[in-house]
């Protein structure tokens, strides 16, 4: 469990608002209007001409993939068929107590309590099959979002669903957390790493972790992903590229899929 500061509630607003305005900036791109369709809850950012579905990430260093109380892994149907994850990430969840003031009087035994679940989620996803299924998941809603859209450099950038999916599953290794200093636990969080240029050293590119840092914010499953790293890892191994228009870049089978443009 991070000890950094918690975004504030108007920055995160601030965040959110600055994701719809991109989203909006791609649509008109793309010759949308206005009122052009999406499902922000299904990841569909944008729903383009040929009625795909787009996530679009922008942010300046970090996308956070999901947010999910227990309640989430509880109904979601797909989450129960990812061979045991579901189940997992509730276990996980239910290491701590419901009320927040309890977790509070002994915060070191439920880190405690933590540490063989999170080995376990690190386990079930270092199998390749099921780490894909869960980018697909968290990623584009198990296959209702075709195009992941980053916007980088003032230019926004598609790749389609299953290149994407290819790179994550071959290239990210997975493995759990080591505490850093005195007073931290290992495991208590599942970690994704790729080889990072020129050295090729192992450095971190997302990360599964527990939010318990307010009563807001309590019980609750943050996966996120770093945004440099997760577009150069895609951009290095996803080709061709064509430049379709001015600000936009189309990868690999997305070029053959989103034509039109």
């Amino acid at each position: 469990m991070s000890k950094k500061k918690a975004m504030s509630s108007e920055k995160a607003k601030k965040v959110r608002q600055a994701g719809h305005d991109d989203a909006k900036e791609f649509a008109r791109l793309i010759g949308l209007n206005h009122d052009y369709q999406n499902d922000p809850k299904a990841k569909k950012d944008v729903i383009d001409q040929n009625g795909d579905a787009h996530s679009v990430k922008s942010g300046k260093s970090k996308w956070q993939i999901f947010l999910y109380s227990p309640s989430r892994f509880e109904n979601d149907v797909i989450f129960k068929r990812l061979n045991g994850l579901g189940e997992l990430f509730l276990e996980c969840l239910n290491v701590f107590p419901d009320e927040y003031e309890e977790y509070l009087k002994n915060k070191d035994f439920y880190k405690n309590k933590l540490k063989p679940k999170m080995v376990a989620l690190k386990e079930k996803l270092q199998n390749p099959d099921t780490l894909e299924a869960f980018f697909d998941k968290s990623f584009f809603n198990a296959g209702e979002v075709q195009y992941l859209t980053i916007k980088a450099n003032d230019e926004f950038h598609v790749f389609h669903r299953d290149d994407v999916l290819k790179v994550l599953k071959n290239h990210i290794k997975v493995e759990n957390s080591k505490k850093r200093s005195k007073g931290q636990f290992d495991a208590q969080k599942v970690v994704f790493k790729v080889r990072k240029p020129p050295k090729n050293n192992y450095v971190s590119i997302g990360e599964i972790e527990m939010r318990n840092d307010s009563k807001t914010h309590y019980k609750e499953m943050k996966f996120w992903m770093g945004k440099e790293l997760t577009f150069n890892l895609l951009k290095n191994h996803i080709t061709p590229v064509k430049n379709a228009k001015p600000g936009l870049k189309i990868y690999g089978k997305a070029i053959k899929k989103f034509k039109k443009y």
